[in-house]
């Protein structure tokens, strides 16, 4: 699939740049690996391939939450999803994220964030970590290689 085939579709490959609150939406709440993996899928989108129809993810993380919620936000950000079966997640030791499109990978390791003491409000200081790195630039929350 490609855009000059779906020309005529008004609705082809459309991107959206979603707010906090749409990232809490569809995730049920705001988490760092929601907004981690939302931000790797706009770069990627934005600096490797535009159209998720010619890419792949592979989400590299333990394969359970909190982790594994970096594959919401990289469906997002990137537009690979579990529908069109082209983001999957591989369980492994450390976290990263593969991309792949055109015979091309590109892959990007998070970088350390901060975590709340557990004897605070923790649900409201996870929530302000994730904020913040909402904002954060690119280079401060990940590396690419």
């Amino acid at each position: 699939m490609d855009a000059e085939t779906h020309s005529h579709c008004k609705y082809y490959n459309i991107e959206n740049d979603f707010s906090i609150a749409d990232l809490a939406a569809f995730h049920g709440h705001l988490g760092p690996y929601i907004v981690l993996g939302y931000r790797i899928g706009k770069y990627v989108r934005s600096n490797f391939c535009d159209d998720p129809f010619r890419m792949k993810a592979e989400v590299r993380c333990a394969g359970v939450p909190p982790q594994s919620c970096l594959a919401d936000g990289v469906q997002l950000g990137s537009g690979c999803t579990l529908g069109k079966r082209n983001i999957e997640i591989i369980p492994s030791e450390t976290v990263s994220c593969v991309f792949k499109a055109d015979g091309r990978t590109i892959a990007i390791t998070p970088r350390p964030f901060p975590l709340p003491r557990k004897d605070m409000d923790y649900e409201a200081a996870i929530e302000a970590v994730a904020e913040e790195m909402y904002y954060r630039r690119d280079d401060e929350l990940f590396d690419l290689s």
